[in-house]
């Protein structure tokens, strides 16, 4: 039945739940319910309650919200009676509501045959179904990780070319009667305008053209590549006026605000689905028994590897408890034991930590030093270009080696921590997204550090070391390049040359060491630390090399068969699969890490560090800031007035106020949610035990309406016991 019966409804003790009014609606609902059943004569009982209540809630304006029989947990004879109960409604209704219920349907239909047609252009639809088939929804949630990124650094390529590349390439070669303007600099020394791209001139070998390649430089560095390129001031298109320094960092604004409000939408999504799984042991224990199983799973082998998984998460639950009655029989001597060796294993970790930025500085500023001189000198011999290539990505053979090896030594320090399991993955992983992340601050302060070092005056009156870095944007943009390049050269050639032959050794080889070390491992959480470190570094990078995210899509275009290709023939799951809901949200959370990170460096680039006076779209101003003040002075002076208002503190304070309020508003909502939540589930606790409930069948339905009218229902099904 929908509600308790009439003799034990009063004595229920769920008070708290009647004064509910998605309770007392519930009321309302079955007392109008049964005055339809009588007026067409429906047959009372189960079915009929049940279709009563499936009709719906009603809705302001007094209608009954009709949906279909189809999405009601019925069997097929109370959905066929349900199907009648509605259309016997229709006769009892006018005929514009008529007309809005058919017109309601027939929308529906039409923008679900739309959406199904959409289905099937969804990049890599058959491949991710493929794989969540024969591997489970843990490395699907990988898969679909990196499909994200992919639409996510197309829509900002499209970004950024539609808005700085496209009226840049128009303007200088007249297309559409377009034209552009560049004003000269004023007030600046004249040394501090002159820049020489080491464009390749004359006879050139291949080579170089690789090197250049690999590099960013020589012919690359003059392309619309990288943000020496934008030297226009203003474009005309017609007669309307283009400001291009103003579209650049608008567009830079753009599609870190687009990266911020997307990724945040998805980690909502998550954050819904890991809050439902975050349950108590006995829940979860339940869970992995009754309800652990993946169906998607077809692959006899990765079905023997779910076995194993749901074994070790129960050992993992089991060896939990253990660690938490250890810790709760701990004497005063163990603790302080313990507590001194975590605090000597964290002083190793921040002396590793510090060793790895230690060396990135030394390689950055030993590889802008010496690459500089070399290109100065304009050396073309085989062995000596080979040996500057080295130099010049001496930076980024530094952070992969510091990549690798430092998550290597927190895996093995970790094991003397006596954590928990659980609690162990996320320590170490947390530590491999600081190295990670960090070790590109790094270098980006590293490299800050020799434009920002001026030991004469003529430097000073630059505002940066024009003698080194006279397009100083441009060689921050083809640090980033070379990151990305190397990044994926490294990524490629773990698959082929270290992988693939690991494969044909454990096949063909019987050796016991061999068939020890048996096949790589894909491990879900390496695999996406790679590819958010990837990320953030063409966040950070666009800005300096605004077609760097056309690259960055191609990169993971490719990685995508790379892993995929690798995930089928080379490499066997993971033993400790993570479940994809908690899985999808760490990853959205790391990647939200990443993009905090790309906010400081971009932020002290275009607000604090002086622009180049030699290149880029704002050469006539101080730093890349300066030119919104300026095109606010252009506005009317009402306008301008208006904005000077916002950004004032007159403004700021009470609305940071406000804004504190409703955050306060909606934490307390929360929490009242909570504890509603956390009632009903000491209600399914004790519905099991409780005398009122022992009868064979007993469903009781609640549903709490939150902001946006969505309802969480709670069926309850309790079972006489004999207590």
């Amino acid at each position: 039945e929908v509600f308790l019966p009439e003799e034990l409804r009063a004595a229920a003790p769920v008070d708290f739940l009647q004064e509910l009014p998605s309770y007392q609606s519930a009321l309302r609902r079955r007392a109008a319910a049964g005055g339809t059943q009588e007026r067409r004569a429906a047959p009372r009982g189960s079915a009929g309650l049940r279709a009563a209540e499936a009709r719906g809630p009603e809705q302001e304006g007094g209608e009954l919200a009709a949906r279909p029989a189809r999405e009601y947990p019925l069997t097929i004879a109370e959905k066929r009676r349900l199907r009648d109960c509605q259309q016997a409604d229709i006769k009892y209704i006018s005929g514009w509501k008529q007309w809005k219920r058919t017109s309601s349907k027939s929308l529906k239909k039409v923008f679900n045959e739309v959406r199904e047609l959409l289905s099937y252009l969804e990049l890599w639809r058959h491949d991710i179904h493929s794989i969540e088939g024969k591997f489970g929804t843990g490395i699907q949630s990988y898969f679909s990780f990196l499909r994200f990124l992919v639409l996510l650094n197309f829509i900002i390529f499209i970004l950024m070319f539609s808005f700085v590349t496209l009226p840049s390439i128009i303007s200088k070669y007249g297309i559409f009667n377009s034209s552009f303007a560049k004003i000269p600099p004023k007030n600046i020394e004249a040394h501090c305008t002159v820049y020489k791209p080491s464009g390749n001139m004359g006879l050139v070998y291949f080579y170089t053209y690789l090197k250049d390649l690999l590099s960013g430089t020589g012919f690359l560095e003059v392309t619309s590549l990288f943000y020496g390129y934008y030297t226009i001031d203003a474009a005309w298109l017609s007669i309307l006026r283009y400001n291009l320094p103003l579209a650049y960092l608008l567009a830079t604004f753009a599609y870190l605000a687009l990266s911020l409000l997307w990724i945040i939408k998805r980690s909502v999504e998550g954050f819904k689905q890991n809050l439902v799984h975050d349950e108590d042991q006995f829940q979860s224990y339940c869970n992995k028994v009754f309800a652990g199983w993946d169906f998607c799973i077809t692959d006899p082998n990765a079905a023997q590897l779910k076995h194993r998984s749901l074994q070790y998460e129960l050992q993992t639950d089991l060896e939990e408890e253990r660690l938490k009655r250890k810790i709760a029989d701990r004497t005063m001597k163990e603790k302080l034991r313990i507590y001194s060796l975590r605090i000597f294993i964290n002083i190793i970790v921040i002396a590793v930590l510090s060793g790895c930025f230690y060396s990135i500085y030394r390689a950055t500023v030993f590889s802008q030093e010496n690459s500089n001189v070399s290109i100065g000198h304009d050396i073309r011999t085989d062995s000596i270009g080979a040996a500057n290539l080295l130099v010049q990505y001496l930076p980024s053979i530094v952070i992969t080696l510091a990549n690798f090896i430092a998550p290597q030594i927190f895996s093995f320090l970790i094991r003397f921590e006596d954590y928990s399991p659980a609690f162990e993955i996320r320590l170490t992983l947390m530590r491999c997204v600081f190295v990670r992340l960090a070790n590109i601050g790094v270098l980006l302060f590293s490299l800050w550090s020799q434009i920002s070092y001026c030991a004469t005056d003529q430097c000073k009156a630059c505002g940066y070391n024009y003698e080194l870095y006279p397009c100083w944007e441009s060689e921050v943009g083809q640090e980033m390049y070379k990151l990305m390049i190397f990044d994926f050269i490294i990524i490629l050639a773990g698959t082929l040359f270290v992988d693939f032959p690991r494969k044909l050794l454990v096949t063909h080889c019987s050796c016991k060491p061999v068939q020890w070390c048996g096949l790589q491992e894909f491990g879900i959480s390496d695999n996406v630390l790679e590819i958010i470190y990837g990320q953030t570094i063409c966040w950070i990078g666009t800005f300096f090399s605004p077609l760097l995210p056309a690259i960055a899509t191609i990169k993971y275009f490719f990685i995508f068969y790379i892993k995929k290709i690798s995930l089928i023939h080379t490499c066997k799951p993971a033993a400790r699969p993570i479940r994809a809901s908690s899985s999808n949200f760490f990853f959205l959370v790391v990647l939200l890490i990443g993009l905090i990170l790309a906010f400081i460096p971009l932020g002290i680039s275009i607000a604090h560090i002086p622009s180049s006076k030699a290149c880029g779209p704002f050469r006539n101003f101080n730093t890349s800031w300066a030119v919104v003040p300026d095109t606010i002075l252009g506005f009317p002076t009402g306008l301008q007035q208006v904005l000077h208002g916002i950004a004032s503190e007159a403004f700021a304070v009470p609305f940071f106020m406000v804004i504190c309020l409703i955050m306060f508003y909606f934490i307390a909502l929360a929490g009242a949610h909570k504890r509603v939540v956390e009632q009903l589930r000491e209600q399914l606790m004790m519905v099991r035990f409780d005398p009122l409930f022992c009868t064979p069948k007993v469903f009781f339905v609640v549903s709490v309406s939150g902001m946006q009218r969505n309802n969480i229902v709670f069926w309850v099904l309790g079972v006489c016991t004999g207590h």
